[in-house]
């Protein structure tokens, strides 16, 4: 199956006789990164009920909106990924 994503497309960890493989690896760091940005914008939501947390909260949510710029580096990673290319001697 091949795909504008093929090039850099799984990633293999192995720890002793195990192998974990991620498929589509920059996917799966955006999914990772969105899934941090839904929980500092959470706690930060509930943080802001608490008047003694509101500076909390706050910091959350700049974290969170900082996160915002990583989501579409991530997706120009993907696009832009770099191979070594192989010694054509």
């Amino acid at each position: 199956m091949s795909d504008k994503y093929s090039i850099g497309k799984t990633l293999t960890l192995t720890v002793g006789n195990e192998q974990l493989v991620i498929w589509r690896r920059y996917e799966v760091m955006s999914i990772i990164n969105d899934f941090f940005i839904a929980t500092w914008f959470l706690l930060g939501s509930v943080f802001f009920l608490y008047p003694s947390l509101e500076k909390v909260a706050i910091w959350f949510f700049i974290i969170g909106s900082a996160q915002f710029l990583i989501r579409p580096t991530i997706r120009l990673l993907a696009h832009l990924h770099i191979q070594r290319v192989p010694d054509s001697r």
